[in-house]
């Protein structure tokens, strides 16, 4: 109950449950650390031995750029899930929600993505093994975006030599 008002407190937005806050500061210093990260994670990512890490490669909303970002994903029937690290801020989430598509090398296969939808910890959590589960838990990772792959012959042009993600 708000104490001037005696009216109940609006109830936190579930979007904004999830994020980890970063102040300009710390933002700043997170791009800077992915832009000298990210091409080296790049060079394992999505491989044949690298179940962990994937690549999703999405366009810009703005830019209309193709940028390649590495992401903790895992398989899920004929979907993938991944978590969102950084809420709804995340340019990679930002970038895919506008297009509704992506491509994603994982394992060594490329699979065209699309319908990214946002779920709880308990439907993705059959996608994943349960030390990776303990970990999101302990960053307050709660919500992950869930693309299932699109019907065949529906693949949008992808370049391997993408940007790297800046965030």
């Amino acid at each position: 109950m708000n104490a001037m008002t005696n009216e109940p407190k609006p109830a936190a937005s579930p979007r904004t449950a999830n994020s980890i806050k970063l102040g300009p500061r710390t933002r700043a210093i997170v791009r800077a650390a992915a832009r000298l990260i990210n091409p080296l994670i790049l060079l394992i990512a999505g491989r044949r031995w690298m179940p962990v890490l994937g690549v999703m490669r999405h366009r810009g909303r703005v830019s209309g750029r193709l940028y390649a970002t590495p992401l903790g994903m895992r398989p899920l029937g004929n979907s993938f899930v991944m978590p969102r690290t950084f809420g709804e801020n995340a340019a990679w989430y930002r970038n895919v929600l506008a297009a509704g598509r992506c491509v994603v090398t994982y394992k060594g296969r490329d699979y065209t993505l699309v319908g990214p939808e946002v779920i709880d910890y308990a439907s993705a959590a059959p996608a994943f093994p349960r030390y990776e589960l303990v970990q999101f838990r302990l960053l307050g990772i709660n919500e992950y975006l869930r693309l299932t792959q699109a019907p065949a012959g529906g693949s949008q042009p992808t370049s391997r030599s993408s940007q790297p993600a800046r965030g």
